[in-house]
């Protein structure tokens, strides 16, 4: 499950499509997409429409459930079949968000989410890695204010360049 275009100015690398994304066939849809769109201040005719946007995950399908509960982790097979080569098509990316562990380890190898993000100005302007945008990380986001003061900002400047024409 995933959007792209040759046409893609920016691209959302994720991790892998969650149930309610595997239920309605669109990435993003539920209520981390909210945040992610509310992040990135885009509404969702842009971050929806393909010859601007694209939306690769690390698993290109929904891996199921986990037998405790909550979506199971992108099967390690997909990335490196399949990214690479759909990258390949899509020649006209200027930035590539890095969202959640998954994809900020499989683009800028092992280490902690934390300072991978924290470390976002040192990955500009091809990269800018970000936690996931899930209900967990509002905790994550109260302890780390850095990421609203000085994060949000500059990826909202990187990501409106990016889309510039």
């Amino acid at each position: 499950m995933f959007r792209a275009s040759p046409t893609a100015r920016l691209l959302i690398a994720s991790q892998a499509p969650g149930t309610k994304v595997h239920e309605t066939g669109l990435s993003f849809n539920d209520p981390s997409g909210d945040r992610l769109r509310a992040w990135l201040q885009l509404d969702r005719d842009t971050f929806y429409d393909e010859s601007r946007v694209a939306i690769v995950p690390m698993g290109f399908c929904y891996p199921g459930r986990l037998p405790n509960g909550g979506d199971a982790p992108p099967r390690p097979e997909c990335a490196p079949l399949w990214r690479a080569r759909l990258l390949a098509l899509m020649p006209l990316i200027r930035l590539t968000l890095l969202v959640g562990s998954y994809a900020l380890n499989h683009v800028l190898g092992r280490g902690a989410m934390t300072a991978q993000v924290r470390d976002f100005r040192a990955r500009l302007p091809r990269y800018f890695p970000l936690p996931h945008p899930s209900w967990r990380t509002t905790a994550w986001e109260r302890r780390n204010p850095w990421f609203g003061h000085e994060l949000l900002p500059a990826l909202r400047m990187a990501v409106a360049a990016a889309l510039a024409d």
